[in-house]
């Protein structure tokens, strides 16, 4: 017989408490504690599967097993059919697999989704099965006929009971289950309202149980908050093999899945899409695309090659730098980190005299890009110092390196690989790091000129704007 009893759940790390408090004892975050109402059993001598604190069940029947009898193989992937979103996964969809895909409403999550479901039921010819919290089937059938994304296989589910979700999947075997959204989802076993902490865990463990049993691939889809992280449990993420977000910019028409978590491939690929009335499609040459509406004669803009995962990709940095009539002059940066911008400012007034204290400074990678690497350190200061003094960066150069505190330029990885994305896109002139520059190879029609500081990568990227008309 059980009994309720109220419990608080720590939404960060999971950690259960009798009582609230303001930091976790566990994870030692400050007001992430929320009460929930939750079943016990009144008898301890019933036995009953356990949850631990990631919400991953213990029944007491497993048995240690010796890793070299263990097959390493993960099973032939399935692929999807959309080569950006199978490149993001490491090649495809891994058999028994469960992935949580999250971004900002309306970003195009369920349009990405409707889209895989109908690719992989043309490539593979087998059954997905759509299930659906949140529209009815109606909404999805006008949906995926506006996309054009509609296949006699595709199965559409409209159910928030997840016991129900799984006796109909194992029922019908489809090749991969779709849940929009897991913050949808109830387990009727537990009192407490769908969302919760305690409904979000027990339901996206009971999804990963039936994925590893029945070798189904799931995919959840979920909500995200105010500030881009997943809602609900941080033990959300602990409990699926793989987290993609899926960002963008509402204003712009390109979306980038990121891989966050991938225990089957690597955390670094990037796939690029665009938004069209039809829905999203793969960009098979996102340096061309991001580069499409780069002004020639303006100041302030220069080009950098990033890597991300396989791809190298080609990125215009635009900077603004004007004078202030603030106290506080303004710091306004997109897809960069503002630690790093605010760095490389005080290098350059520092080390080349430039008086940014007095301007307004805004630094913007064009496209929605958001840059992590070091390697566009270069070319985000050659943006900048060229807005400052009006001057030009040659049409021609992309700037390539890190920049230390002393002004140094230091070396970065893939450099081999940067290069030939430069010469694919059609640039002559590349300014790289002289550390480990005798290593590169020759490469036919392009121009490496090596600098050890960015007062010289500055002298030889800007030119007069008279110049840099011709």
């Amino acid at each position: 017989m059980s009994r309720l009893q109220k419990r608080y759940i720590c939404t960060s790390c999971g950690h259960e408490s009798l009582r609230w408090m303001g930091r976790c004892p566990e994870c030692d975050v400050w007001d992430s504690l929320v009460e929930e109402v939750v079943s016990v059993e009144a008898s301890p001598d019933v036995p009953r599967a356990r949850h631990d604190a990631h919400g991953v069940v213990s029944t007491g029947q497993g048995r240690p097993v010796s890793l070299a009898e263990v097959p390493a193989e993960v099973g032939n992937r399935l692929i999807s059919g959309i080569p950006e979103f199978d490149r993001v996964l490491g090649g495809g969809v891994v058999p028994g697999s469960i992935v949580l895909v999250g971004g900002d409403p309306g970003i195009g999550k369920s349009t990405l989704l409707t889209q895989v479901a109908c690719a992989l039921a043309s490539v593979n010819k087998t059954g997905v099965l759509y299930v659906s919290g949140e529209e009815s089937a109606q909404q999805i059938a006008l949906r995926s006929r506006r996309l054009g994304a509609v296949h006699p296989q595709v199965m559409v589910l409209v159910d928030t009971d997840a016991a129900v979700i799984t006796h109909h999947a194992a029922q019908s075997k489809p090749a991969l289950i779709i849940i929009d959204s897991i913050q949808t989802m109830a387990d009727s076993s537990l009192d407490s309202i769908p969302g919760s902490v305690s409904q979000v865990r027990s339901c996206a463990s009971h999804f990963a149980r039936f994925a590893r049993s029945s070798r189904v691939p799931i995919v959840l889809i979920g909500h995200v908050t105010k500030d881009g992280a997943l809602a609900g449990p941080r033990v959300l993420e602990h409990l699926v093999d793989t987290v993609l977000s899926f960002e963008g910019d509402h204003q712009h028409a390109y979306r980038m899945l990121r891989a966050v978590k991938n225990r089957f491939g690597s955390t670094d690929e990037l796939g690029l899409f665009e938004m069209h009335e039809q829905g999203l499609q793969s960009v098979e040459n996102p340096s061309a695309a991001l580069l499409a509406e780069r002004p020639h004669e303006g100041s302030g803009s220069a080009i950098t090659a990033v890597v991300e995962g396989s791809r190298a990709l080609l990125v215009e940095v635009q900077a603004l730098a004007t004078r202030s009539f603030l106290a506080s002059p303004r710091r306004v940066l997109t897809g960069f980190d503002p630690n790093r911008v605010n760095m490389l400012l005080a290098v350059l007034e520092k080390r080349l005299g430039l008086r940014l204290a007095e301007q307004d400074v805004f630094v913007n990678a064009a496209g929605g890009v958001r840059i992590t690497e070091p390697a566009a350190d270069l070319a985000a200061a050659a943006a900048v110092a060229s807005s400052f003094r009006d001057e030009l960066v040659e049409q021609h150069t992309v700037l390539i390196g890190e920049v230390g505190l002393a002004g140094e330029v230091r070396a970065v990885a893939g450099l081999e690989k940067r290069l030939r994305e430069v010469v694919r896109q059609g640039f002559r002139r590349v300014i790289v790091p002289r550390y480990g520059f005798d290593k590169l190879p020759a490469i036919a029609g392009l121009k490496l000129e090596a600098v050890d500081t960015v007062q010289h990568a500055l002298q030889l990227a800007l030119t007069s704007p008279s110049a840099g008309r011709l």
